[in-house]
């Protein structure tokens, strides 16, 4: 009786779990060993820069058009299985590609079905946890795992085989992903609740009314999502030129691994830390010293001489992305209504990940390759320290305004 139980409790969850695991090892892959794959092609840095911004770009297209199709599809599953078959096929073109022309029009369709399986896989993990009435860290943590033993096994895998096997590594850990869609249990959408002619007008009013345009239209919310924006910058070069920077310190593919070893194992305690007592502090605050954080981060990488020393600057990920991204959430879920944090969710997802990734992938890497690393960190250090003074000059301003507006609402009680 407990075995049965136990497999039908858990066996979903173990597939999913497997599933997160295995795909981070192509996010280990694409995100940090890419460059180092497209420099052994003679590419230049602000070539890589080029390559790397076409990510975010597709991703706001493939994002949304994947998502539709699988809500009116009624799967996730199958999408996902879609979007494996089409990174397998396009990673088998791109491992013979050579020109850089071929190059980034082989790399647009891979990534046009690579970014949605993260989406749609935290989707699934939702839904699932939801149906055992597990928390959703228990399950999504596991992509954190993956990407921490892939980032180093990955490492000292290349350090053995060479930078040009790193499409083909790639190319096996899509093929297990693909396998292991066949045993995950499909999450279906909500049943649709069928309603009058008068209530689909309605509906469709209030959506009008209440959709993105009263989100941008709050002054507290413009300015969030610019101070995201331009950390998002600095967070997103880093993210784009780390691997050639300890290269051109002269570190391996195993040093490497370590180095994102490091960054992805220092985020895990802090995430559940803040996810049980970050609502004990104000938000803006918190955003302001994660901003903090970043600043410092980049400083001392642009000083750092040694791979050694940027492999302990790797564990500030901890300190400055995990305090910044759960304090985010939790920020937004406070300033947007219920009926809209859907899309500011979505909103924020934009801003944090493709459009400054489209940005920072551009003239990041004409940075890198005309000014050199140390201007490089610098202005991604400048960009943190902006964003540093936009929240905390809006944590300063909410506090002197606070005052004011309980006197304010104390004279009209008085008043009536």
């Amino acid at each position: 009786m407990f075995s049965k139980r136990t497999g039908s409790l858990y066996s979903d969850q173990n597939w999913l779990r497997s599933f997160l695991f295995t795909i981070y090892g192509t996010s280990v892959l694409v995100v940090s060993y890419f460059p180092l794959f497209y420099t052994h092609l003679g590419f230049s840095s602000s070539q890589i820069g080029y390559l790397y911004s076409l990510g975010p770009l597709i991703s706001i297209l493939s994002n949304l058009f994947w998502s539709m199709i699988s809500d009116k599809l009624g799967t996730v599953r199958k999408i996902m299985f879609i979007l494996l078959a089409g990174q397998l096929v396009t990673g088998l073109l791109l491992a013979r590609a050579t020109e850089f022309s071929s190059v980034m029009l082989i790399l647009s369709f891979f990534y046009f079905f690579y970014y949605p399986v993260f989406p749609l896989a935290d989707t699934m993990a939702i839904k699932v946890a939801e149906r055992h009435g597990r928390n959703f860290i228990t399950i999504r943590v596991f992509g954190s795992l993956g990407y921490s033993f892939f980032a180093l096994t990955v490492g000292y895998a290349l350090r053995a085989l060479g930078s040009t096997w790193s499409l083909t590594l790639c190319i096996i850990i899509i093929i297990a992903a693909l396998l292991i869609t066949l045993g995950l249990k499909d999450v279906k959408r909500p049943a649709v609740i069928e309603t009058t002619n008068q209530d689909k007008d309605t509906a469709e009013a209030d959506n009008s009314k209440n959709g993105l345009k009263d989100i941008l239209l709050q002054k507290e919310v413009l300015w969030f999502f610019g101070c995201v924006f331009v950390l998002a910058l600095g967070h997103r070069m880093n993210e784009a030129f780390l691997t050639i920077s300890l290269k051109q310190l002269g570190a391996g593919e195993e040093i490497i691994g370590w180095a994102l070893l490091a960054s992805a194992l220092s985020e895990i305690p802090v995430l559940f830390i803040l996810s049980r007592y970050g609502d004990k502090f104000k938000e803006l605050p918190l955003l302001a010293l994660g901003s903090l954080m970043y600043a410092l981060r980049f400083l001392l990488m642009s000083l750092a001489d040694h791979p050694g020393s940027m492999i302990a600057i790797q564990a500030m990920h901890s300190i400055s992305f995990g305090v910044f991204y759960v304090t985010s959430v939790r920020y937004i879920t406070r300033i947007i209504p219920d009926r809209l944090r859907a899309t500011g969710l979505a909103i924020f997802t934009v801003v944090w990940s493709s459009a400054s990734g489209l940005l920072s992938g551009t003239f990041g890497g004409i940075i890198y390759q005309e000014a050199g690393r140390y201007i490089f960190y610098i202005v991604a250090t400048g960009f943190s320290l902006l964003a540093f003074a936009g929240f905390l000059g809006q944590h300063l301003l909410k506090s002197n305004l606070e005052p004011i507006n309980y006197f304010r609402k104390k004279n009209r009680k008085a008043s009536l």
